[in-house]
């Protein structure tokens, strides 16, 4: 049975501040994520991108107006919450940041191990699943120095999917790679969220796969976020 609206809001910013150091980035944001949804995030270098990305997992408190993100309000985070918070979320940077002394499921099960997994079975099938989702079954003793580029992104994927995010944020996730394996990047997340129904918002400068492949789209421009679902780029 279907969840209600209400329930299936991943993100509701309600005129919310967006601050660095005092100084104001973004301002009157209201916006709202859906599970299941794909949503791209655009916008100059500086435009508040990073800003906005940083308040959704925690890393940056908003100043005026309200911010829920998969239950928890951002006004009221504090140590012990954000690490809750984040285990609802997946996250997934340009920047690989695999352990590169070890295997693919050793950086998996360091992630699983320090979110508190303790049955040894039950880890074995989660890396198994999450491995399978990504197209990477059978490279498990494999290196990062052995993978491409694109799968060492998809151990990346794998390893924010562990704990079955209810939001995946992925800030530049094609920046390094080329343009072929950018889309099978693309064309993964899309599924995952179709698959999971997992919210997914990809923040990019790459307006190439955002014109293969449309999808609703946020810019940050000029101090505020606009939602641009008929945008051309």
């Amino acid at each position: 049975m279907p969840l209600p609206m209400n329930e299936r809001i991943i993100v509701n910013l309600k005129n919310l501040a967006i601050e660095q150091m005092d100084h104001q980035v973004l301002g009157g944001v209201s916006l709202n994520i859906t599970r299941g949804e794909f949503v791209y995030l655009i916008g100059r270098t500086g435009s508040g991108k990073s800003s906005l990305l940083k308040t959704l997992y925690g890393a940056l408190p908003p100043g005026a107006g309200k911010g829920q993100v998969a239950g928890f309000d951002l006004a009221k985070l504090n140590r012990k919450t954000i690490p809750l918070l984040r285990r609802k979320l997946g996250i997934v940077f340009q920047d690989f940041n695999l352990l590169s002394d070890r295997t693919v499921e050793d950086n998996l099960r360091f992630v699983l191990e320090a979110t508190n997994w303790k049955d040894e079975q039950k880890m074995r099938s989660r890396m198994s699943d999450v491995l399978e989702q990504v197209g990477l079954k059978g490279k498990e003793q494999k290196r990062p120095h052995q993978l491409s580029g694109g799968e060492q992104q998809r151990v990346v994927i794998a390893r924010a999917l562990l704990n079955k995010p209810e939001l995946l944020i992925a800030d530049e996730p094609t920046g390094n790679l080329d343009p072929e394996t950018s889309d099978d990047i693309l064309l993964l997340l899309r599924r995952l969220a179709q698959d999971n129904d997992t919210a997914v918002l990809l923040a990019t400068h790459d307006y190439r796969i955002i014109e293969n492949f449309p999808a609703r789209i946020i810019r940050c421009i000029n101090g505020r976020v606009m939602d641009d679902e008929g945008f051309k780029v």
